[in-house]
């Protein structure tokens, strides 16, 4: 029995107290990681877990992370982890997206809670490292052809066992990256994470007992399982359809990738139907069903009408309709690295879809993908230093505002880099960052303005890798909203420009060479003609219309 009667107030409480565990969790890693692509770039990811494994509350990060964690976790006590040899003490970690991951450079990290012997939770953390070995520096290769090119594979296995580190595990990790001292200090950054949250839960059990843990966890996933319901059902009934496109693999190029879906609404319920997207590529832009299924969570909740918690109650309502063998929802061995790419032009498949139910609540399409690129720079001893950039671009038009310039927006939630880490740690320098004027889509409400980013390479040698995709396929406007710019990336050598391959590796540099790259803006709603004659004045004095 619960040592506290669990009334809706006791409820609240423990509620807003699992949301502040995953958020100390999230600060540890902020505070104690070491790499810029966890410690600058953000792209991290802490929830808390119910005792079988569904996600009961989150930190304020990454969507594609978050709305997957719970399927890898439920993966792993299916499938790979007997939970009655997962002990208190210890950590399972994978990063295997066969086993329920994502991508191989994101290694998530697990740990059980108990309160008098009984297993009351989990927590775990999330995050991309800055490189898990493979064909090129990053980890994020554009040319591989099958998982076992894009780095370490790391099976569901105990990093620490009964308090005791698993040095075989770690030793394994450290002989297989580039930079060693990075991954691991982010890894035991998570670690400690994990300790936070387990303490913070630990406390929570002495005031209410395991057995009110437990059921606040039920009644909290059923009341945001009911308000999911209850916002599903203010939408109309009915099939509503739409296709996006990817512009290709990296391996059949020019060959367009198709993301189509069906969304029906009947009574408080939604099925998405994947099934006319097309076949999984042999290139690396492809998803596992646990990336897709983050993507078409998201869409919907942010369709709704009112706030809730977020958590695996909201996923009940929602069926997801996908067979194997499609680029959302892979089989062994393809490559995935790239799938951020496939969940962020799904996002904006299922926004298309959803703006004919609820249109005033749509905007039209954002970037739609992540600009991954990656510098290795060489110097005079070989000794060498890995950057991975991860760049964005504007968000589409809403019906009642303007898009937002340069953005974080849909699956991601990261910060940019500080151009001074970049130069005090790495031998580049930043020589133009700034918005696209006109790169927005035109409407009666603008799209948000792309951004242009120009790394100089200081370092006598330099090998650089992309993966990137909106460089053919513009950004959608709705209701009448023009579309937005498309991407551009370009090396400029001795004054002379040339064009570069959004999905390249290891395009060798020299000292003095710069790549600039140019990102999307978002769609424009409605009319351009329409559009108010003082915002037009505005868009002209600030110079974000050419």
């Amino acid at each position: 029995m619960s040592k506290t009667p669990l009334g809706p107030i006791e409820i609240e409480v423990i509620r807003n107290a699992l949301t502040a565990a995953a958020a100390e969790m999230d600060v540890t890693i902020w505070r104690t990681s070491r790499s810029t692509i966890v410690r600058e770039l953000l792209d991290y990811s802490t929830a808390v877990f119910d005792a079988e494994g569904n996600n009961l509350a989150q930190s304020a990060r990454i969507p594609s992370h978050l709305n997957s964690m719970s399927h890898f976790l439920r993966e792993l006590l299916d499938k790979w982890v007997d939970p009655e040899s997962w002990g208190p003490d210890d950590v399972v970690i994978s990063n295997d997206p066969y086993c329920g991951g994502q991508h191989l450079p994101d290694i998530t990290a697990f740990k059980p809670v108990f309160h008098e012997g009984k297993r009351i939770a989990f927590v775990g953390a999330l995050c991309h490292h800055i490189d898990v070995g493979g064909l090129v520096a990053g980890s994020y290769a554009a040319k591989a052809i099958e998982i076992f090119q894009e780095g370490l594979r790391i099976p569901p296995v105990k990093l620490i066992e009964k308090g005791v580190r698993n040095e075989g595990v770690w030793a394994m990790i450290r002989q297989n990256i580039r930079k060693p001292d990075l991954l691991l200090g982010d890894l035991n950054s998570q670690i400690a994470s994990l300790e936070v949250g387990a303490t913070a839960l630990r406390r929570l059990a002495a005031r209410y007992g395991a057995e009110g843990m437990i059921e606040a966890g039920r009644r909290i996933l059923d009341m945001s399982e009911a308000a999911m319901r209850a916002a599903i059902s203010r939408m109309p009934d009915g099939t509503y359809e739409f296709t996006d496109w990817l512009d290709d693999d990296g391996i059949d190029l020019g060959k367009p990738i198709k993301l189509h879906v069906a969304v029906t609404i009947k009574g408080d319920a939604i099925s998405v139907d994947l099934s006319g997207c097309s076949p999984q590529v042999q290139g690396p832009t492809n998803a596992t069903l646990a990336s897709s299924n983050a993507a078409v969570m998201f869409a919907v909740m942010s369709a709704c009408d009112e706030p809730f918690a977020a958590n695996a109650g909201c996923y009940r309502p929602v069926t997801t309709i996908a067979p194997e063998g499609l680029v959302v929802n892979a089989r062994h061995p393809a490559p995935v690295v790239h799938r951020i790419a496939v969940t962020h032009r799904l996002l904006n498949a299922m926004f298309g879809a959803l703006h004919q139910a609820v249109p005033d609540r749509i905007p039209a399409a954002y970037y739609g993908n992540s600009y991954v690129c990656t510098f290795q720079t060489v110097a005079e001893d070989a000794s060498r230093e890995v950057l991975v950039e991860i760049e964005i671009g504007g968000t589409g038009a809403h019906p009642a505002k303007d898009g937002v310039n340069a953005l974080s927006a849909g699956m991601h939630n990261n910060a940019n880099i500080p151009i001074e880490m970049i130069e005090a740690q790495t031998p580049l320098t930043i020589t133009r960052y700034g918005l696209i004027p006109g790169s927005g889509g035109a409407g009666q409400r603008r799209g948000g303005l792309g951004l242009a980013r120009e790394w100089r390479i200081d370092s006598p040698r330099c090998f650089f890798t992309a993966n990137m995709d909106r460089f053919v396929h513009a950004p959608y406007g709705l209701a009448g909203g023009g579309p937005a710019s498309v991407g551009r990336l370009v090396l400029v050598r001795d004054g002379e420009e040339s064009p570069l391959p959004p999905k390249c590796d290891n395009v060798p540099l020299q000292q003095g060479d710069r790549v600039r790259l140019e990102t999307s803006g978002g769609g424009g709603f409605g009319d351009p003609a329409s559009r108010a004659a003082e915002a037009v004045a505005r868009d002209r004095r600030l110079g974000y219309a050419t």
